[in-house]
């Protein structure tokens, strides 16, 4: 077995399973579409170790992870900024989708998740004429910037 390179007696397995145990309502209503490979047969894990942090929805082999943010994430809006700017260098990709979201629009929420999966551009955007899309504007980082994206679609599928 390949050894970590991080720290396997650092709480994280622990608040993993605690957070597992303890799901929100939105975290359960995503996670049973999740589940199973039910979305276009992507292997979803729920509050799955990433480093020193906890990503709520993992999808190794699409290096995608989803956060559904309640309430508590206005108050540590650095540590988000942390964590994503951590999972962006490991390669993945960051969805953030608010509770509201998750209870009201779950079929929208599925949508984003799934053109993210297949590499589509988002439906509230036209894909570019050559290239990647653009990046963030200058001094907004991947959380402003991905979040803002989400919303926005969410918005225009809602």
């Amino acid at each position: 077995m390949m050894k970590s390179r991080f720290a396997s007696n650092d709480g994280t397995i622990d608040r993993a399973r605690r957070l597992r145990r303890d799901s929100t309502p939105a975290e359960k209503k995503l996670w049973a579409m999740l589940r199973g490979s039910a979305l276009g047969g992507h292997k979803f894990r729920r509050q799955q170790r990433l480093g020193p942090f906890v990503a709520d929805f993992a999808c190794q082999s699409a290096r995608l992870v989803i956060e559904v943010d309640g309430d508590s994430h206005v108050a540590q809006i650095d540590y988000d900024v942390r964590r994503t700017e951590f999972l962006a260098r490991e390669g993945y990709r960051v969805l953030r989708f608010a509770n509201g979201d998750v209870m009201d629009n779950l079929d929208g929420v599925c949508r984003v998740i799934e053109a993210a999966l297949s590499g589509s551009p988002s439906p509230s955007h036209a894909a570019a004429p050559r290239g990647a899309p653009p990046s963030p504007p200058r001094g907004e980082g991947v959380y402003e910037f991905q979040q803002l994206r989400t919303r926005s679609s969410l918005h225009d599928m809602g």
